[in-house]
């Protein structure tokens, strides 16, 4: 087996399997086989130092007895070119920009300060039961520190498993602020009406969207569907702030009436 990696047509790496002896031009003296061994299974994977890996069109032609093939790439921003039949994990420069991670971080935050005033609004109006208040505020800080803990992550620059994981943990766990809306207008009403399972489904709808467009960009970098995630969070925070205008309004209406009933009655 003969590997040629080329750059702009020029060779710049080649390798002899018949002898398992690589030859790198000097202007890319780094240059190597990712994993020599796996040649054989058709991955011919090249890395080179940053230094030397420049910006440009690369070319990868394998040579067997009995065949050959030939890929051709651009390298924009990474370290590591690829060429056979693995599906590599290319590194770039940033897996969002500022501004889009400035956003996501602000919506998930948004959404969480959102639940969790209109949690205060309702413990401070209604009495609850003690456990009851206890699991809901128990629920929302997990919630509050584990985003936290995901935004620190996330807001690094880069396309790392700490960035990714850091996403994950910022919109994942934002499911559990759904089932938290339905106890918090349960305790509102006697009785669930339309217009609040309205809002529990939007912000239902928003997470899916969310959850969906997190799956579209964790596998890329640059993210193709970034806008996805963004209008899910935006859905969640919209359905969060008018949630809490919902139960802040109704808190209103109550302080200027004698005697009102709980809503519902």
């Amino acid at each position: 087996m003969f590997v040629t990696w080329k750059k702009q047509g020029n060779i710049i790496f080649s390798y002899r399997g018949e002898n398992k002896k690589s030859n790198p031009v000097p202007a890319f003296s780094s240059a190597r086989l990712l994993s020599p061994v796996d040649l054989v299974k058709g991955v011919a994977s090249l890395v080179i130092s940053s230094q030397q890996a420049t910006v440009g069109n690369y070319s990868c032609e394998v040579t067997e007895s009995n065949r050959e093939g030939e890929v051709k790439m651009e390298l924009r921003n990474s370290s590591v070119v690829s060429c056979g039949d693995e599906t590599p994990k290319e590194k770039c420069g940033s897996w969002f920009l500022v501004v889009e991670r400035a956003v996501m971080i602000s919506l998930v935050c948004s959404v969480v300060i959102l639940c969790a005033v209109q949690l205060t609004v309702i413990v401070l109006k209604y009495e609850i039961e003690s456990q009851r208040k206890v699991s809901a505020i128990v629920a929302l800080v997990i919630v509050a520190v584990v985003v936290g803990v995901g935004a620190a992550l996330f807001i690094q620059d880069g396309y790392t498993v700490q960035n990714r994981a850091g996403l994950g943990l910022m919109v994942v766990p934002t499911v559990i602020l759904i089932p938290l809306q339905y106890v918090m207008f349960g305790i509102v009403f006697d009785c669930i009406l339309q217009a609040t399972l309205a809002l529990i489904g939007l912000k239902l709808l928003g997470f899916i969207i969310a959850v969906v467009g997190f799956a579209l960009c964790v596998q890329t970098c640059p993210p193709l569907h970034g806008s996805v995630l963004i209008a899910g969070l935006a859905i969640m925070a919209i359905a969060s702030l008018i949630s809490l205008g919902y139960v802040n309004g109704l808190r209103i209406m109550g302080s200027r009436m004698k005697d009102h009933p709980r809503p519902g009655n």
